[in-house]
């Protein structure tokens, strides 16, 4: 059973950052692609930004130039620097991870409430 423990989120106000975390239980066979989706109230979960082992990145246009996804191996580690955050960022971010590409993620994590408000 992979699992995925995510830490980081929060309330920020616009224009401000924050640092999302996720790390992952799985081997690097189960974890080749790992990332985020978002999910506002009332809207359909959407792929965030997502990167692969080998260094493949994919951002959602709305937040290319004030996302980036970093990972670290070594520590089946995810991180999501976002920056200049807008109230549309507001969301339930999900971590996910698995071991095809970027856009079919096999295991997630609970969740982490991304506030944006002044």
């Amino acid at each position: 059973q992979v699992q995925l423990v995510e830490s980081g989120g929060g309330l920020v106000q616009p224009g401000g950052s924050l640092r999302l975390s996720c790390a992952t239980s799985g081997s690097i066979f189960s974890s080749n692609a790992m990332g985020w989706y978002r999910q506002a109230p009332g809207k359909k979960r959407e792929l965030v930004a997502g990167s692969t082992r080998g260094g493949t990145t994919l951002y959602a246009d709305s937040v290319k130039g004030r996302f980036t996804i970093s990972r670290d191996n070594a520590k089946n580690t995810a991180y999501l620097q976002m920056n200049s955050l807008k109230p549309e960022d507001t969301a339930v971010y999900y971590c996910y991870t698995g071991p095809e590409g970027i856009t079919t993620p096999r295991y997630w994590g609970q969740g982490t409430q991304v506030t944006v408000s002044s």
